[in-house]
Protein backbone atom coordinates (compact mmCIF):
# COMPACT_ATOMS: atom_id res chain seq x y z
CA UNK A 1 0.00 0.00 0.00
CA UNK A 2 2.61 2.37 0.83
CA UNK A 3 4.95 1.60 -2.64
CA UNK A 4 0.95 1.62 -4.34
CA UNK A 5 0.80 5.65 -2.60
CA UNK A 6 4.65 6.00 -3.50
CA UNK A 7 3.33 5.63 -7.39
CA UNK A 8 0.77 8.10 -6.83
CA UNK A 9 2.84 11.22 -5.70
CA UNK A 10 4.98 9.88 -8.62
CA UNK A 11 2.73 10.93 -11.18
CA UNK A 12 1.79 14.48 -9.37
CA UNK A 13 5.70 15.16 -8.78
CA UNK A 14 6.09 14.32 -12.42
CA UNK A 15 2.78 16.95 -13.38
CA UNK A 16 4.15 19.23 -11.07
CA UNK A 17 7.70 19.45 -12.99
CA UNK A 18 6.34 19.46 -16.47
CA UNK A 19 3.31 22.12 -15.43
CA UNK A 20 4.11 24.70 -12.80
CA UNK A 21 7.72 23.94 -12.16
CA UNK A 22 8.51 24.23 -16.42
CA UNK A 23 5.90 27.78 -16.88
CA UNK A 24 7.95 29.03 -13.78
CA UNK A 25 11.47 28.57 -15.36
CA UNK A 26 10.26 29.68 -18.77
CA UNK A 27 8.94 33.06 -17.17
CA UNK A 28 12.68 33.10 -15.08
CA UNK A 29 14.09 33.13 -18.33
CA UNK A 30 12.39 35.15 -19.97
CA UNK A 31 11.91 38.88 -17.89
CA UNK A 32 11.61 41.54 -19.75
CA UNK A 33 14.21 44.44 -19.85
CA UNK A 34 13.27 47.98 -18.19
CA UNK A 35 12.36 50.03 -20.85
CA UNK A 36 15.33 52.56 -22.94
CA UNK A 37 17.77 49.62 -21.06
CA UNK A 38 20.57 48.89 -22.68
CA UNK A 39 21.46 45.70 -20.00
CA UNK A 40 20.36 42.41 -20.53
CA UNK A 41 19.78 42.15 -17.05
CA UNK A 42 16.20 41.72 -15.85
CA UNK A 43 14.42 45.22 -14.22
CA UNK A 44 17.87 47.04 -15.60
CA UNK A 45 19.95 45.30 -12.68
CA UNK A 46 16.97 46.43 -9.68
CA UNK A 47 14.65 44.81 -7.60
CA UNK A 48 12.37 41.93 -8.94
CA UNK A 49 10.05 42.44 -5.89
CA UNK A 50 7.81 44.57 -7.88
CA UNK A 51 7.74 42.95 -10.67
CA UNK A 52 4.06 40.15 -10.07
CA UNK A 53 5.05 38.04 -12.82
CA UNK A 54 8.45 37.46 -11.73
CA UNK A 55 7.31 36.69 -7.89
CA UNK A 56 4.03 34.14 -9.64
CA UNK A 57 6.85 32.31 -11.48
CA UNK A 58 9.39 32.55 -8.64
CA UNK A 59 6.50 30.88 -6.29
CA UNK A 60 5.62 28.05 -9.01
CA UNK A 61 9.82 26.99 -9.07
CA UNK A 62 9.71 27.24 -5.54
CA UNK A 63 6.35 25.20 -4.74
CA UNK A 64 8.01 22.60 -7.20
CA UNK A 65 11.19 22.63 -5.59
CA UNK A 66 9.82 21.83 -2.41
CA UNK A 67 7.34 19.25 -3.09
CA UNK A 68 10.35 17.30 -4.86
CA UNK A 69 12.41 17.95 -1.32
CA UNK A 70 9.75 16.67 0.79
CA UNK A 71 9.38 13.37 -1.44
CA UNK A 72 13.42 12.91 -0.87
CA UNK A 73 13.82 13.81 2.60
CA UNK A 74 10.69 11.93 4.39
CA UNK A 75 11.48 8.80 5.79
CA UNK A 76 7.96 6.79 5.55
CA UNK A 77 7.14 8.16 2.34
CA UNK A 78 8.24 5.59 -0.51
CA UNK A 79 11.29 5.85 -2.76
CA UNK A 80 9.08 5.36 -5.62
CA UNK A 81 7.76 8.73 -4.63
CA UNK A 82 10.57 10.48 -5.95
CA UNK A 83 12.92 7.42 -7.81
CA UNK A 84 10.66 7.45 -10.55
CA UNK A 85 10.33 11.12 -11.91
CA UNK A 86 14.07 10.82 -11.13
CA UNK A 87 14.54 7.93 -13.59
CA UNK A 88 12.76 9.20 -16.14
CA UNK A 89 14.43 12.89 -16.11
CA UNK A 90 17.73 11.22 -16.29
CA UNK A 91 16.64 8.99 -19.27
CA UNK A 92 15.35 12.06 -21.06
CA UNK A 93 18.39 13.25 -20.79
CA UNK A 94 20.34 10.68 -21.54
CA UNK A 95 17.87 9.92 -24.63
CA UNK A 96 18.79 13.92 -25.44
CA UNK A 97 22.78 13.27 -25.12
CA UNK A 98 22.34 10.68 -27.56
CA UNK A 99 20.49 11.92 -30.20
CA UNK A 100 19.10 15.70 -29.71
CA UNK A 101 15.91 16.04 -32.07
CA UNK A 102 14.56 12.39 -30.72
CA UNK A 103 14.64 13.82 -27.37
CA UNK A 104 13.25 17.36 -28.32
CA UNK A 105 10.65 15.82 -30.43
CA UNK A 106 9.18 13.32 -27.91
CA UNK A 107 8.52 16.83 -25.60
CA UNK A 108 4.56 17.37 -25.35
CA UNK A 109 2.95 20.38 -25.76
CA UNK A 110 6.01 22.31 -27.39
CA UNK A 111 3.99 25.19 -28.77
CA UNK A 112 2.83 25.80 -25.37
CA UNK A 113 4.88 27.51 -22.17
CA UNK A 114 4.59 24.23 -20.38
CA UNK A 115 6.34 22.25 -23.08
CA UNK A 116 8.54 25.22 -23.93
CA UNK A 117 10.02 25.35 -20.32
CA UNK A 118 10.54 21.89 -20.22
CA UNK A 119 12.73 22.19 -23.26
CA UNK A 120 14.67 24.97 -21.66
CA UNK A 121 15.37 23.04 -18.71
CA UNK A 122 16.26 19.62 -20.47
CA UNK A 123 18.84 22.25 -22.54
CA UNK A 124 20.56 23.77 -19.69
CA UNK A 125 21.11 20.08 -17.85
CA UNK A 126 18.47 21.52 -15.00
CA UNK A 127 16.36 18.02 -15.79
CA UNK A 128 19.58 16.08 -14.90
CA UNK A 129 20.53 17.42 -11.90
CA UNK A 130 17.24 17.05 -10.79
CA UNK A 131 16.75 13.60 -11.66
CA UNK A 132 20.19 12.47 -10.02
CA UNK A 133 18.93 14.14 -6.92
CA UNK A 134 15.53 12.46 -6.68
CA UNK A 135 17.18 9.07 -7.29
CA UNK A 136 18.80 9.26 -4.31
CA UNK A 137 16.05 7.46 -2.21
CA UNK A 138 16.06 4.31 -3.54
CA UNK A 139 19.62 3.42 -2.52
CA UNK A 140 18.70 4.03 0.95
CA UNK A 141 17.89 0.66 1.99
CA UNK A 142 15.67 1.31 5.28
CA UNK A 143 12.96 3.38 2.90
CA UNK A 144 11.94 0.50 1.27
CA UNK A 145 10.90 -1.02 4.51
CA UNK A 146 7.91 -0.42 5.92
CA UNK A 147 8.12 1.77 9.60
CA UNK A 148 6.24 0.99 12.82
CA UNK A 149 3.77 3.25 13.48
CA UNK A 150 2.65 4.45 17.10
CA UNK A 151 0.17 2.45 17.80
CA UNK A 152 1.95 -0.88 16.71
CA UNK A 153 4.61 0.32 18.73
CA UNK A 154 2.11 0.58 21.90
CA UNK A 155 0.02 -2.41 20.89
CA UNK A 156 3.29 -4.42 21.06
CA UNK A 157 4.63 -2.68 24.24
CA UNK A 158 1.30 -4.26 25.98
CA UNK A 159 1.56 -7.65 24.93
CA UNK A 160 5.07 -7.32 26.48
CA UNK A 161 3.53 -5.86 29.85
CA UNK A 162 0.86 -8.58 29.83
CA UNK A 163 3.22 -11.22 29.44
CA UNK A 164 5.28 -10.32 32.44
CA UNK A 165 2.84 -9.72 34.73
CA UNK A 166 1.79 -13.35 33.54
CA UNK A 167 4.64 -14.90 34.56
CA UNK A 168 5.00 -13.36 37.85
CA UNK A 169 1.52 -14.50 38.38
CA UNK A 170 2.97 -18.13 37.49
CA UNK A 171 6.26 -18.23 39.24
CA UNK A 172 4.09 -16.45 42.96
CA UNK A 173 1.83 -19.58 42.50
CA UNK A 174 4.91 -22.40 41.89
CA UNK A 175 6.43 -20.76 45.66
CA UNK A 176 5.49 -23.95 48.20
CA UNK A 177 3.11 -23.20 50.95
CA UNK A 178 4.79 -23.03 54.74
CA UNK A 179 2.68 -24.67 57.28
CA UNK A 180 2.58 -23.29 61.18
CA UNK A 181 2.81 -26.09 63.40
CA UNK A 182 -0.38 -25.67 65.78
CA UNK A 183 0.55 -27.41 69.54
CA UNK A 184 -2.53 -28.60 70.29
CA UNK A 185 -3.86 -29.60 74.03
CA UNK A 186 -3.80 -33.11 75.36
CA UNK A 187 -6.68 -34.26 75.71
CA UNK A 188 -5.35 -37.55 77.42
CA UNK A 189 -5.58 -37.19 81.33
CA UNK A 190 -2.48 -36.91 82.98
CA UNK A 191 -0.93 -39.90 83.79
CA UNK A 192 0.34 -39.40 87.70
CA UNK A 193 -3.51 -38.67 88.29
CA UNK A 194 -4.86 -41.72 86.98
CA UNK A 195 -2.12 -44.18 88.67
CA UNK A 196 -2.99 -42.28 92.03
CA UNK A 197 -6.51 -43.16 91.72
CA UNK A 198 -6.18 -46.35 90.87
CA UNK A 199 -3.86 -47.28 93.75
CA UNK A 200 -6.40 -46.15 96.32
CA UNK A 201 -7.74 -48.92 98.23
CA UNK A 202 -12.09 -49.73 98.19
CA UNK A 203 -13.43 -49.07 100.46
Amino acid sequence: MRHRIGIVLAVIMTGALFFPGAWGYLRLLRLPAAAGRLTPLPAGGGSLLSDKNALIALAALAGTSLLAGILITVPWISPLAAGLPGLLLLGWTGLYLANVRQGVDLIPLRSDPFGTGFEAMLFDGVLGGAGLAMILPMFVPSRWRARRTGESEAVADEYLSGLGETTETVVAAAEPTQFTPIRAASTMPDATVWHERHERPLS
